[in-house]
């Protein structure tokens, strides 16, 4: 994905788990943009998680907005979620840096349910670009329910 998280290539899991997000167009590519403009966009994730996320991708788009000036993209989709979201204002205005994601994501998916997947962070600094690599600790109900969930992948590239 891009600094601005959006979406380049996915995996036929990642498609099952999140849903096929490297068609997506325009401001709706960026999962920063998404989480405050798209409704259902946070269903896929529990709803105690949901003030954590708006402080991060806000916090992430100060940051990038700052290294990359008010010219940049990031500028533009801060002044698109100042003008249309409050939730992106309030948090907005806290000015926080630094809110990093968590080592464990939870997700909540609607075939399987909640899903407690590691998230590895591979990062490319020079195309400013991360690989994301989503894993389940064996032997837990997280993974077979990311088994279950590569089977359902299977299943819906078959067909």
């Amino acid at each position: 994905m891009t600094e601005l998280g959006e979406t380049l290539r996915q995996t036929r899991m990642a498609v099952a788990l999140l849903g096929d997000l490297a068609a997506l167009r325009g401001p709706e590519r960026s999962i920063g943009y998404r989480w405050f403009m798209t409704p259902g966009a946070r269903d896929l994730h529990p709803a105690d998680d949901h003030p954590f996320y708006s402080r991060m991708y806000a916090s992430g788009l100060r940051e990038l907005t700052a290294r990359r000036g008010p010219g940049s993209r990031a500028a533009a989709y801060a002044s698109l979620l100042l003008e249309r979201s409050a939730e992106f204002r309030a948090v907005w205005e806290r000015h926080e840096v630094g809110v990093r994601p968590r080592e464990t994501k939870r997700f909540v998916h609607a075939e399987v349910g909640e899903l407690d997947l590691a998230c590895q962070q591979l990062v490319d600094p020079a195309a400013s670009h991360t690989l994301l690599v989503y894993t389940a600790i064996p032997g837990t109900p997280s993974h077979e329910r990311l088994a279950l969930l590569s089977v359902l992948a299977d299943a819906g590239s078959a067909g």
